[in-house]
């Protein structure tokens, strides 16, 4: 087989890109230290047609040379805004009409395998800081809390492994319930 080149993608352009229709999924990052891992959620969040990015509390915003180092410019087309804190941001969201779902291992989560997107409903998938995880205060406002199943001997995978898990589920399961979801 013959790799594919970069003209082989046919990708958008960052103009056109921006003009699509996205996911009904926005990512909120509460209070995310590692640039990198920041950056690594951008270009997944860019591969998944993620609506928005919501920076929080001591996330760093756009423009960063760290930043840019994982995100490869996927800074400059996902939509992304800074919020003081993650409540801030969920009170917003909840505003909006946005499910909470907390990316976090808490007794009653639901296996993310088990959580069925509806295309009417319009998600903000909440990751948490590197070592402490989301905030208390943000898993007590959540509407569903989301936990990867895990097998191996450590109890957490990096944040923007995660990340990146919970968006391929969403992505998969709005994907098949309804191509018009992100055309």
């Amino acid at each position: 087989m013959e790799k594919k080149t970069i003209w082989d993608l046919h990708r958008d352009t960052i103009t056109t890109y921006r003009l699509r229709k996205k996911l009904p999924v926005v990512m909120v990052l509460d209070n995310i230290r590692s640039l990198n891992n920041i950056g690594s959620i951008f270009r997944t969040s860019d591969a998944f047609l993620v609506e928005e990015i919501m920076l929080c509390g001591i996330s760093a915003t756009p423009p960063s040379p760290e930043i840019h180092k994982t995100a490869l410019g996927a800074e400059d087309s996902v939509e992304w805004r800074y919020f003081a804190s993650t409540m801030e941001c969920i009170l917003y969201l909840k505003e909006q009409g946005y499910k909470i779902c907390v990316l976090e291992q808490v007794k009653g989560s639901v296996a993310l395998q088990d959580f069925k997107p509806s295309p009417d409903q319009r998600y903000a998938i909440v990751a948490g800081h590197e070592v402490e995880g989301v905030s208390q205060e943000a898993v007590d406002a959540a509407d569903v809390c989301l936990e990867i199943p895990q097998y191996g001997t450590k109890h957490s995978l990096n944040v923007a492994v995660s990340s990146g898990i919970a968006l391929w589920h969403f992505f998969s399961s709005l994907l098949s319930l309804s191509t018009s979801t992100v055309k």
